[in-house]
């Protein structure tokens, strides 16, 4: 199931984060390939955070939002298979985008980059973080944003001045800008393989077929 920014406004503004929920998993899988692998991988107004080698045969790129059920699922039930199989043993390089789907996903993507710096392991594990207290960041954004913080050790008032960064947000936005303008983003989850685009929750088993595929060429 693919959220957009504005199916998930809407959910929220109605019925809350359980409208999402009770949607059919419908899941949509586009066979469309990006402009290019190129455009995928360029560099962005902020570096990407990616595990795995950089000279890896297989580069996949997730777009996706902790507020997004979705990507809370894929978070928990298939990417730690994904980095078992192929980006622990140097096949796959991966590299998460936050695609903001409301202030709140906006407000996660700031600390996480500030708690991480530029080390990409803190800030998967950051992230990791986010998706699974979920409930808390939609129910109670601030509160839980300053939790997670304060256990990375950073003080309120710290927490508090990084949600302010103007230049933070900016890059974010051009991120974001360019997925929608370039790679025709619109939703989360959305993953680039190598260039290959599928849209929406989707199996290990079928990664597994792709990743393979991919490492044959």
């Amino acid at each position: 199931m693919l959220v957009t920014r504005r199916a998930f406004t809407t959910a929220l503004s109605l019925t809350g984060l359980a409208a999402l929920a009770g949607l059919s998993p419908l899941r949509l899988i586009a066979e469309a390939m990006a402009a290019s692998a190129d455009d995928v991988t360029r560099p962005q107004s902020l570096p990407d955070m990616a595990l795995g080698p950089a000279d890896a045969k297989v580069a996949i790129v997730e777009y996706g939002a902790p507020t997004c059920p979705h990507c809370a699922k894929f978070s928990k039930d298939v990417f730690p298979k994904i980095k078992s199989e192929y980006v622990d043993t140097g096949k796959v390089r991966y590299m998460f985008r936050n695609f903001p789907l409301n202030i709140k996903d906006l407000a996660c993507e700031m600390l996480a980059r500030n708690i991480a710096g530029d080390d990409a392991v803190k800030y998967f594990a950051v992230v990791d973080i986010m998706f699974r207290q979920q409930d808390q960041l939609v129910e109670k954004t601030g509160d839980t944003l300053k939790l997670i913080g304060r256990q990375a050790g950073l003080s309120v008032q710290a927490v508090e001045d990084c949600l302010k960064d103007q230049a933070m947000q900016d890059k974010i936005a051009a991120v974001q800008k360019y997925a929608e303008d370039v790679l025709k983003v619109d939703g989360t989850p959305t993953f680039f393989l190598n260039g290959q685009v599928i849209v929406g929750e989707t199996s290990f088993e079928e990664f597994d077929q792709r990743i393979k595929s991919l490492l044959k060429t």
